[in-house]
């Protein structure tokens, strides 16, 4: 199923939160999927809240009120227009960012792993976009009162470059970027494996898991276009594990944690995607990794302003950096793997 309009990063840029309608055009591919099935795949939401929307009138098949197990046609075309989202109590709070750049239109920081980009129910402090507000007074409203300035999203357990808006104009331009894939992104990551080829290609369409609706899969019926592509910089065989560049070609959720594992390459430290360590000796650096080892090294636009390609960078942090460290000195340290 195809979305009709733009798939922006971000949340809508109205100020006021106005959910924009959703509209799908239903694929060969899809033919015979329950619609409320099929619309919490696209529309990223639980099938309970899909069933919901269609018994409220709130998600149409063909301008029509169907029943949550009604079956798909090629053709078909779902148009959804979403509840307003709850307002949370957003406050500003004196959190520390490292900033690798700040002007009056954007802010571009070393976002650490464990920080939350953004509010959501159950988890309102403590996130990124609290430091934000706290940061840049000139905030709030841009780009949609519930997530102001953010304009992409790292997983709370990624580390690495992002940048914030600093007004509406800023976020348009940025979040265009992103749709357009236009920007330029490179990261950084271990993974549990011994690529047998150098660099590789990944394509895969991603979607919800068909069981369990926390995760992401490349095995789903309505999976959205992903593109991966990968160069191995270093391995480690005495470790199993080698270190990879990655150049995420779309932007999906979990995209590169996904592909790489479906692909018998999990990143070291990834409960979710990854798999128990069972064999390879015992590295303090790796058993000590509370999170995926994935780092966002660079992040290249065109100013939303001037128009100008500005690129950044980050250093390994702490935690991979010691990784790397262990894993190089392991492979020096000679004798049989």
């Amino acid at each position: 199923m195809s979305p009709t309009s733009p798939d922006l990063p971000a949340t809508p840029s109205s100020n006021d939160d106005e959910v924009e309608a959703l509209c799908f055009e239903v694929e060969e591919a899809a033919e015979g999927q329950r619609v409320d099935v099929h619309l919490a795949e696209l529309a990223d939401i639980s099938r309970a809240q899909a069933r919901r929307w269609l018994e409220d009138g709130r998600a149409l098949v063909n301008d029509a009120v169907v029943r949550p197990s009604r079956k798909l046609v090629a053709g078909d075309v779902i148009v959804a227009d979403p509840p307003e989202a709850k307002p949370l109590d957003l406050v500003p709070e004196d959190i520390p960012l490292v900033v690798l750049h700040e002007d009056a239109h954007l802010i571009v920081i070393d976002k650490p792993a464990g920080l939350v980009v953004h509010p959501a129910p159950g988890h309102d402090r403590g996130t990124l976009v609290n430091a934000l507000l706290h940061h840049c007074d000139d905030l709030a409203g841009v780009g949609g009162a519930l997530r102001p300035g953010i304009v992409h999203r790292l997983d709370r357990g990624t580390s690495g470059v992002m940048v914030a808006a600093k007004n509406d104009r800023a976020h348009q331009k940025l979040a265009e970027q992103f749709h357009d894939h236009t920007i330029g992104r490179i990261y950084r990551t271990f993974v549990r494996a011994l690529p047998g080829e150098d660099e590789g290609e990944i394509d895969a369409p991603i979607g919800r898991h068909p069981k369990d609706r926390k995760r992401m899969s490349i095995h789903t019926r309505a999976g959205r276009p992903a593109t991966t592509r990968w160069i191995c910089r270093a391995r480690y065989p005495r470790s199993d594990i080698s270190q990879l560049e990655i150049h995420p070609q779309t932007g999906r959720t979990h995209q590169i944690r996904v592909h790489l594992s479906s692909h018998g390459m999990p990143i070291a430290g990834d409960p979710v995607y990854g798999r128990p360590r069972t064999r390879g000796p015992k590295i303090a650096a790796l058993d000590a990794l509370t999170r995926p080892a994935l780092h966002a090294a660079l992040l290249a636009f065109d100013h939303p302003e001037t128009g100008k390609r500005m690129e950044f960078t980050a250093a390994l942090p702490a935690d991979l950096a010691e990784l790397e460290r262990a894993l190089e000195a392991r492979e020096g340290e000679g004798g049989p793997a």
